[in-house]
């Protein structure tokens, strides 16, 4: 849009840019090439308002420096130039060029793509139809907007030199932000306990960079309910007050510094008297802090502001640091004991690690015996006050020899942890200390401990590995007796690691189809005719080793995958139960072993009743087999559990009967079926005079009770003679046949005829 040059007689009348013959600022004699300068982008397609505006401003000085002007004759041109070289202050911008809306589209760009928020933008034009409108001018950070019909020289000159103003102004700011940011910053990671005096020695330092001059002065704290109030504490100093740091400040000997610390801590934040700038932070928790800089004038607006804001945020940035640092506290102490927590022994036994003491070093877990029952029974407050009075019985006795020789921590529940030499960490001086009673809310308490203990001179591996071989440790003491001890061993992590890898491979193999039923022959002892068969769980790996029961049942019960093995081996079972039905074996009897783990699972009978439905098997032809052991504990949930199990019509036989140490009274409740002999009985019973002694005490139990008998592990004829002459009726054992498969059990089955179940 070509606009003439030459002015008009009145300047109101202008409809084009013309610029008047008006004074402006004088020009510098300083040559413009030696210092810094305003950078001023003309976007317009108009060769002339290049030209014009260039001549119309040369030589003008704004805040002190030179104007520089760059040119864009298109919008593509003008976003190409500004991605490339960011540090402009002004963009003096047409409307309308290759479109429309051209200009309004760049300011876009300028805003959201190229993320320019600093530069200051007015927008000319020629064509007042095309004004944006107010929405579209504050939604884009529009500085300023004019036509050029309103543009003379001296406006031109004013809206520039607002719009620098302005972009110098957010250039501060922006600068200033940095220095708060790092405060900030610095203060989250300040996590020692003296964070405080670190982020207040910062504080100094920011403060300082925010107004241009070298650190100095003093911040200080008023302790809330101190007993002198007009005593302030020196938290950190800088530059000539440096030696004050960590004193009090008294204001006979520094005057004019305690008083414009009295002035920050009275909120006259941002004041300047006697050569001292106050400032104050309020905090939260009672404690006030206050900053005293040295500072020769009274600060700007600007500075003021930037006070300000530095002031509020340094007040909750030492409030976070005072935060941190209590977290910092409770993060590595036992609320309840005061004793470091976990995550400090591990810290505490990684140190001993790497050091000289590794040789000699014990690390001990300590276990209360029975806590839990404790616990129920006398309340959680109880159990409080006796941890804690456990707590301060270990450390009183134990750290007499001073600290470092011996650590102790709580790491969780009621298990301690003592770490300290050979010499001092002895099981038998830990548990001597358990002896007597614990005198907790008027009445004493007896407590045991059980210990799990690692030789650190013979560890390999992190604090934190220690402290999981002590657990496996505690664990195997546990397990052996309470109220002892045992020693970490190498043989024991290998052991808890292959039983950790043969888990996941069980758990692999299981859904890979690896595990299978075989089923093993019951016979009528006196006939020899098959009456029934039990399903035995087996294990083929991918490289077709067989892995014995005897391993991983116990893994899968441990694992709790038993629930999901057992359901599939009863429904597996139930199955080939209908499938001999159905080749004409109608009265067999299957068994079928349950787990203890699985039998306790509160669907477990829902579980059966499903089983039952859908593969259509009949109850009175299946029987369950559970282990004396889990028919000797809990007896009244047991009596109701088997209960139910009854009422769906399947029979229960109790397995390994005579190793369990049976009550008799309590097997009269139980509504079982049969018993089985177990093996080891059955073996014994060739070995001696009284080896037949429990096989017969067993039979003749069964027949007192009514209750059918079976004895397993019958491998020779001798067994099965003397078996018969005792009245056994039924048995099973290699005698008559191992164990095999389905095909092979049908086999086996049309060789003898089937008899109906003693």
């Amino acid at each position: 849009m070509p606009a003439p040059m030459t002015p008009p007689g009145d300047p109101s009348d202008q409809d084009d840019l013309v610029f008047a013959d008006e004074a402006v600022a004088p020009p510098s004699s300083a040559p413009c090439a030696a210092r810094a300068s305003w950078r001023i982008l003309i976007v317009d397609d108009d060769a002339d308002v290049h030209t014009s505006t260039t001549f119309a401003l040369q030589n003008v000085e704004m805040q002190g420096r030179p104007l520089e002007f760059l040119h864009a004759h298109s919008a593509a041109e003008a976003y190409a130039l500004l991605a490339r070289d960011p540090d402009i202050a002004v963009v003096l911008l047409d409307v309308v060029m290759e479109r429309p809306d051209a200009g309004l589209q760049l300011v876009r760009q300028i805003r959201e793509e190229l993320g320019m928020i600093d530069v200051r933008i007015i927008l000319r034009t020629g064509q007042p139809g095309y004004a944006p409108e107010l929405e579209a001018i504050r939604g884009y950070d529009i500085n300023d907007y004019r036509t050029k019909s309103e543009l003379t020289r001296t406006k031109l000159y004013t809206a520039i030199a607002a719009a620098v103003r302005s972009y110098q102004q957010l250039r501060a700011l922006d600068a200033s932000r940095a220095g708060l940011e790092h405060i900030l910053s610095a203060g989250t990671q300040l996590m020692t306990l003296h964070g405080v005096g670190d982020v207040a020695q910062g504080v100094l330092r920011q403060a300082a960079t925010l107004l241009g001059q070298e650190a100095g002065g003093v911040l200080c704290v008023r302790e809330a309910g101190a007993a002198r109030p007009e005593l302030l504490r020196v938290v950190a100093a800088a530059g000539a007050e440096a030696s004050l740091a960590g004193a009090e400040l008294d204001p006979q000997r520094h005057p004019a510094l305690a008083a414009a610390a009295a002035r920050a801590l009275r909120g006259e934040s941002g004041a300047a008297a006697e050569g001292w700038l106050a400032l104050h932070f309020p905090g939260k928790a009672g404690r006030d802090f206050g900053a005293c800089i040295p500072f020769g004038r009274q600060p700007s607006e600007l500075e003021r502001r930037l006070l300000e804001v530095f002031a509020s945020m340094v007040a909750v940035g030492l409030d976070n640091v005072e935060l941190v640092t209590h977290l910092n506290h409770a993060a590595f102490r036992d609320g309840l004991t005061g004793l470091p927590n976990r995550t400090r022994m591990v810290e505490l036994i990684d140190a001993v690690l790497a050091g000289p003491r590794r040789a000699t070093a014990i690390l001990a877990l300590v276990d209360l015996d029975h806590f839990a029952e404790t616990n129920d029974a006398l309340g959680h407050h109880f159990g409080d006050l006796l941890l804690a009075a456990v707590g301060r019985r270990l450390k009183s006795r134990l750290q007499d020899g001073g600290p470092g020789r011996l650590e102790l921590a709580r790491i969780g529940g009621d298990v301690f942890c003592v770490l300290g030499d050979a010499a001092t960490v002895q099981p038998a001086a830990i548990q001597t200390l358990f002896r007597v009673p614990f005198h907790i809310d008027g009445q004493d308490v007896q407590v045991a401990c059980t210990l799990g203990l690692v030789r650190l001179g013979e560890h390999d591996g992190t604090g934190a590995d220690a402290l999981k071989d002590a657990d496996i440790a505690l664990k195997r003491a546990k397990s052996q007796r309470r109220a002892g001890h045992f020693y970490f061993s190498r043989s024991m992590g290998v052991e808890i690691r292959e039983r950790v890898s043969m888990m996941h491979a069980l758990r692999s193999g299981f859904q890979r189809g690896e595990l299978f039923l075989a089923y093993q022959p019951q016979v009528d002892l006196a006939t020899d005719r098959a009456f029934g068969a039990e399903a035995l769980l087996r294990w083929r790996t991918e490289d077709g080793r067989l892995i014995g029961p005897d391993r991983f049942i116990p893994i899968a019960e441990y694992s709790g995958l038993i629930v999901d093995i057992g359901e599939w081996v009863l429904r597996q079972a139930l199955a080939e139960l209908v499938r001999l039905r159905a080749a004409g074996y109608r009265t067999l009897t299957m068994s079928v072993n349950v787990s203890q783990v699985q039998f306790r699972h509160p669907q477990f009978v829902e579980m059966l009743r499903r089983a039952l439905v859908q593969t259509g098997a009949p109850p009175e032809y299946v029987e369950l087999e559970i282990t004396e052991s889990m028919a000797m504990e809990e007896p009244a949930l047991l009596v109701e559990k088997l209960a139910q199990v009854k009422r769906t019509g399947v029979s229960i036989a109790i397995d390994d009967f005579g190793t369990g140490f049976s009550s008799l009274s309590h097997l009269q409740r139980l509504q079982v079926d049969r018993l089985k002999i177990d093996r080891t009985f059955v073996t014994e019973i060739t070995g001696s005079a009284r080896g037949s002694s429990i096989a017969e005490m067993v039979i003749q139990l069964g027949r007192n009770l009514g209750l059918s008998v079976i004895a397993e592990g019958v491998e020779d004829e001798r067994q099965a003679h003397i078996l018969r002459s005792l009245g056994c009726p039924l048995a099973q054992g290699f005698l008559y046949a191992r164990p095999m498969s389905p095909e092979d059990l049908q086999a086996w089955l049309g060789k003898r005829k089937l008899i109906e179940a003693a």
